[in-house]
């Protein structure tokens, strides 16, 4: 294998190293040109915490450029000035910052480094252009100030000083123009002609009044005023000039105020530089930084800046915010390619364009495929309604694609109401809830923002978030609720309900969790944690009144953990550390999340049931699943849903509730399954329940949920 060359990227040393190898080739380029007394290590030295800058400025989170730009009036301050020094640091920039302090990374992140890099050119090169242009307006003016007063005694003065004055002036690279203090033009030199057009005409002989651009700023025409009565001696401003062809120049401007020998006001100096294609540039940048490279839309940055000055004014505007998110976008990029979903981007901001173009509206791109439209004015509530509708109208139409027609929907959440109430961010996430509130029913449709809804779902999110810490700290605990012989009323064992002991919530119950556990994958662990505790407790139940006869605890079983793979492993587990019989536990699954199950989903409930664990089917009658799947499911327990209890409040008793319930017991007695309803209240329905032949029952009627101590005074008690 080929050695590396000395001083690669890749060789193990260090940062300091490659910094130093960095300030010594650089030291090399610059000094034969730069015009100091300092000698090559001493230089070397000096540009060591310069290249320190450049590296920390191409790694800096979020990136800025501005280090680079003190670089470069570094530069100019250690007197490397020459136009050569500029090139030849930008040439020693190009080709070894990123080699030396770029690391060894992916492609896209070099990539992203080499982009920094020009920047960090065009900043360098920005400062010292800026550095030097401030060190010659500075020599300049004072050369200038002495040629006009040199000029003013020319009787007086030597030919030798006539011709350095005339030589400073003309050969000046910045513009020079002098007026006298009513405004008429009286020189003007090469550079200041060049600047407007090359035709003198164009400048000399006219007035300085006749400069007024509509562009502006308020307060230059006061200073200048100011300047020929003689109340100050200077003004520096940022002014823009029309040329004879009717273009603009743009210049940055210094005026100063020149005296005679007893102080009186007798000229004007001007001293223009030409900033024209700088601006172009800056605007270019700041049009770049503020609009979506992919649609050309407003980007997040120029739409906050919009929403933040909308919300705080204090005039009574109101806005109405419009947020989009396209339905089934994933899919689109998944199947189609992402250069597909970035032709479909760009063809609905071409849509959204379209339909908001009344005062006061604007749409931009947030990322992704998420869009926002915003609309001020003093009828919003009305306003944003229509600015929905015509978003959705125009997604209506298809969009083809690579000869395919993709019909594209889109769901929007609003916010409407008053400025200066509710801050960007506040206002943003409002919408966004909104939006995925629009996206959960259904989609291609808009809702309009609900405090209500927006409060639960904070807390939602909050709830999240704190779910894997809660269980770390212990704040769940399970509940009890006894299931109990509809026969002679003694207790057959109790259900395990886990509880959320939340520090700012209090107390809260499995529906307010569970599904959130579900959908951030925690309820595995959660749902082993259940397993241990209530099986821990059904073994010192059955320990501890053995002579009653052994206790069975039910566990529930959500859908996720039935297609986790460690079901049956962890079940084992669980029951052998603890010493409880299989027999004793009973594992309830719902009936919904069963329907159409195959037997990849059924094989583990199988082996558990081999084992002797029972198998309820939980909520049955809710589901709506065919009957005669009841064969092939490993089940031995059904458990009618709380809905075939309530309807036995009615009086009278619907016959037909009471004959389904009795044909549904039948069919399970004849499959040898056992019977368990929920949610008895009343002893007439247990005593109708028990008639049409239901094994067991739990509901308040016996005892609600509670600590596990309380099983053991209703066994003595009896429950009914």
């Amino acid at each position: 294998m080929p050695a590396q060359a000395p001083g690669s990227a890749a060789e193990p040393d260090g940062l300091e190293d490659r910094l130093q190898r960095f300030a010594t080739i650089w030291s090399r380029a610059v000094f034969p040109v730069t015009a100091t007394s300092l000698t090559r290590p001493e230089i070397e030295r000096h540009l060591l915490p310069l290249a320190r800058d450049l590296s920390d400025a191409l790694h800096a989170r979020p990136f800025d450029p501005a280090p680079a730009h003190r670089v470069g009036a570094a530069l100019v301050a250690a007197h490397c000035t020459d136009p050569d020094a500029l090139s030849r640091t930008l040439g020693v920039v190009d080709s070894y910052l990123v080699l030396y302090c770029g690391g060894d990374g992916e492609s896209a992140a070099l990539e992203e480094l080499r982009a920094r890099c020009a920047r960090l050119q065009h900043a360098l090169a920005a400062g010292f252009a800026q550095a030097l242009r401030e060190r010659t307006l500075v020599e300049q003016e004072a050369i200038a100030r002495s040629a006009l007063v040199a000029r003013s005694f020319a009787e007086q003065a030597l030919h030798a000083t006539e011709a350095r004055f005339r030589a400073v002036f003309e050969g000046a690279t910045i513009g020079i123009g002098i007026a006298d203090l009513e405004g008429n033009i009286l020189e003007v030199n090469g550079a200041l002609t060049r600047m407007f057009g090359g035709l003198e005409h164009h400048v000399r002989g006219r007035r300085v009044s006749e400069w007024v651009h509509p562009e502006d700023a308020p307060h230059v025409w006061k200073l200048y005023g100011e300047l020929v009565r003689g109340e100050r001696d200077d003004f520096r401003v940022e002014k823009p000039f029309y040329r004879g062809d009717g273009t603009v120049l743009w210049t940055n401007l210094t005026v100063s105020l020149l005296r005679d020998s007893d102080g009186r006001p007798q000229y004007q100096l001007a001293l223009m530089e030409d900033t024209t294609e700088r601006r172009l540039l800056n605007l270019r940048l700041r049009y770049e930084a503020t609009h979506d490279s992919l649609t050309g839309l407003p980007n997040r940055t120029l739409f906050f800046e919009r929403l933040d000055k909308v919300l705080s004014s204090g005039d009574g505007t109101r806005f109405g915010l419009c947020y989009l998110d396209l339905d089934g976008f994933k899919a689109i990029n998944d199947s189609l390619g992402h250069a597909a979903g970035d032709r479909l981007l760009v063809e609905v901001a071409d849509r959204l364009q379209s339909v908001a173009t009344r005062p006061g509206e604007m749409v931009a791109r947030l990322g992704g495929d998420e869009f926002v439209a915003l609309t001020t004015g003093t009828d919003t509530e009305q306003q944003a309604d229509e600015l929905a509708h015509r978003i959705l109208g125009a997604l209506a139409t298809p969009i083809r694609l690579d000869g395919r027609e993709l019909t594209v929907r889109g769901s929007v959440g609003i916010v409407e109401g008053p400025a200066g109430e509710r801050g960007p961010a506040e206002v943003l996430r409002s919408a966004d809830i909104t939006m995925y509130r629009a996206k959960a029913a259904g989609g291609n449709r808009f809702e309009r923002a609900d405090p209500e809804a927006d409060a639960r779902a904070i807390t939602r999110h909050g709830l999240t978030t704190a779910l894997p810490a809660a269980l770390d700290r212990g704040e769940f605990f399970i509940e009890y609720q006894p299931l109990v012989h509809l026969g002679d009323g003694s207790v057959h064992g109790a259900e395990a309900l886990v509880r959320w002991c939340h520090p700012q919530h209090g107390v809260l119950g499995p529906d307010r969790f569970i599904p959130l556990a579900e959908h951030t994958g925690l309820i595995v662990p959660l749902g082993r944690w259940v397993l241990q505790e209530a099986v821990r407790q059904a073994r010192f139940w059955n320990r501890s009144h053995a002579d009653g006869g052994p206790l069975r605890i039910n566990v529930n079983l959500s859908p996720t953990q039935l297609h986790h793979p460690n079901l049956v492993a962890d079940t084992v587990d669980v029951l052998e550390r603890s010493g409880l019989d299989p027999g004793a536990l009973c594992l309830e699954v719902t009936e919904s999340a069963l329907i159409g199950a195959d037997e990849d989903l059924l094989k583990p409930l199988r082996q558990l049931a081999e084992m002797g664990v029972d198998i309820a089917l939980d909520d049955f009658g809710t589901g709506y699943s065919n009957l005669a799947n009841l064969r092939r499911l490993p089940v031995s327990v059904l458990k009618l849903d709380r809905s075939f209890t309530q309807s036995m409040q009615r009086h009278p008793i619907d016959p037909v509730d009471l004959k389904i319930v009795e044909g549904i017991v039948s069919l399970a007695h004849s499959l040898e399954l056992a019977v368990t309803v929920e949610g008895v209240e009343t002893g007439a329905q247990a005593e109708q329940l028990r008639e049409l032949g239901c094994d067991t029952a739990q509901g308040w009627y016996y005892a609600r949920p509670g600590a596990p101590d309380r099983i053991h005074s209703l066994v003595l008690a009896d429950a009914v």
